[in-house]
């Protein structure tokens, strides 16, 4: 069973876009009360994903730099990239089955 990877701005590259698997990047704060919603539906998807998907998350506030390249404006954020592009971006606390229809334009 594959997890969520916790990542910072100094790991960004190595652990995103340098990764061959299209990777999830989540976006969160600690006082989010939706980013807590988020985290179960984190770990299934990394889970149900994880021999097609790398997932991690960062915590905005330690890590400004990762924030402000891909323009994360509000948390939860997620950012799906592809051979280190951004190919699919959402704001806002969303359902397993959004993330799910996000996913798998990029899977098949």
């Amino acid at each position: 069973m594959s997890s969520v990877v916790t990542i910072t701005d100094a790991e960004f590259e190595t652990e995103v876009l340098q990764e061959a698997k299209p990777v999830l990047a989540y976006f969160w704060a600690s006082w989010c009360g939706p980013c807590r919603l988020m985290a179960p539906i984190m770990d299934s998807l990394a889970s149900t994903y994880s021999d097609r998907l790398k997932i991690v998350k960062l915590e905005v506030d330690p890590n400004p730099d990762s924030v402000a390249k891909y323009k994360v404006e509000g948390v939860p954020a997620f950012r799906l990239f592809r051979a280190g592009d951004v190919v699919e971006a959402s704001e806002g606390a969303v359902t397993r089955q959004k993330l799910e229809e996000m996913l798998s334009s990029q899977l098949n």
